[in-house]
């Protein structure tokens, strides 16, 4: 039993999360054949055994997806040539791309295009750093950590610097102020590359670190941004331990001490009820950093087929007077956890 537990806000899915979660649970509504996805929709180990067991089959290359399949690009984002060369396969392509990747994506193009070679700092082998070095992949240069960048040997005029959007900021700054000073010239988007949610989970483990003995963070091992709040915490010389699900936290020694619960961005937050439960605290606090009302609409791919299909079945069923649970329009009240339970 825990002493005094604190659970923080915000805290699990992100509008990016929440946007690939309802789009790819849209698909199999509307889609009565298997459904391929080009990596996983969101990095949670549950997540993806819940669509896996609904007819959703994840594909890590062109290779595996068969002729007029029905595809989702998945939330991490997509390179272009990989992307172009499975819209010559797939008969139905919708892309669930999180805004904030595209970015990135649009700010490599725009520094290639004008001659710059850039400096993407990231994760070797993470899908969302795949994508964006596929953008220009002459052009850019993958740097993990400091010492990364006395490996490149380019001018030192026509450099930008770009950033994996769930990086931890203690793993950013090190390398973005290295590069500035290796790079006087250096160019940078006018906002940061990091996620805003990512940095405001950062900034509320941090914040409630004081009053904690222990934070405890729940979410998978493929998941960037969780990672980055359990190195967020050990930098602060604090106890962080990622946890994924209930039986996991027989494991920590955790009896009288003070803890914080949070979650990746890709968490459910069942699973963090679930966690909250096993602890069995003497008393519990909410801890509210920040209220996130950042929203992202359904990919426009897919608001085009759902609206398709709706004006089909009401030229069929004409008189039909009964006002639709869930649409486009209402997209907005319809949370990806519900849409989860709807399966």
């Amino acid at each position: 039993m825990v002493n005094n537990l604190y659970i923080v806000t915000p805290r699990g899915f992100c509008a990016g999360v929440e946007m690939a979660i309802k789009a790819l649970t849209w698909m199999l509504k509307i889609y009565d054949e298997t459904i391929y996805c080009y990596h996983e929709i969101v990095h949670n180990d549950w997540i993806v055994e819940r669509f896996k067991n609904k007819n959703i089959q994840f594909i890590e290359s062109t290779d595996e997806l068969p002729k007029n399949a029905v595809l989702m690009l998945s939330a991490h984002g997509t390179a272009p040539v990989i992307e172009s060369e499975f819209n010559t396969i797939s008969s139905v392509q919708v892309n669930a791309v999180c805004p904030l990747v595209t970015k990135v994506h649009h700010e490599a193009k725009k520094f290639t295009e004008s001659g710059q070679k850039i400096i993407y700092v990231g994760h070797k082998n993470h899908d969302e750093a795949i994508g964006a070095l596929g953008v220009a992949p002459s052009s850019m240069f993958l740097v993990e950590k400091e010492e990364d960048l006395e490996q490149i040997n380019i001018a030192n005029e026509g450099v930008a610097l770009l950033a994996q959007t769930t990086l931890a900021m203690s793993e950013w700054k090190p390398i973005m102020d290295s590069a500035i000073k290796k790079f006087p010239n250096l160019n940078m988007p006018r906002k940061s590359d990091l996620c805003y949610a990512t940095t405001n989970r950062q900034e509320a483990v941090i914040n409630v670190s004081s009053l904690v003995d222990v934070v405890l963070v729940v979410g998978s091992d493929t998941s960037s941004n969780t990672k980055a709040l359990v190195s967020t915490i050990k930098s602060l010389g604090k106890e962080s331990y990622r946890v994924n699900t209930t039986s996991e936290i027989d494991k920590l020694k955790l009896s009288g001490k003070n803890v914080a619960v949070t979650a990746g961005a890709s968490a459910p937050d069942h699973i963090v009820q679930e966690i909250i439960k096993k602890l069995e605290p003497k008393n519990t606090e909410f801890f509210e950093n920040t209220n996130e009302t950042e929203y992202f609409p359904l990919p426009k791919e897919l608001r085009s087929n759902i609206t398709t299909l709706s004006n089909f079945l009401l030229e069929i069923f004409p008189n039909n007077k009964v006002d639709p649970i869930r649409s486009v329009n209402k997209d907005k009240q319809w949370t990806a956890t519900e849409a989860l339970s709807s399966l």
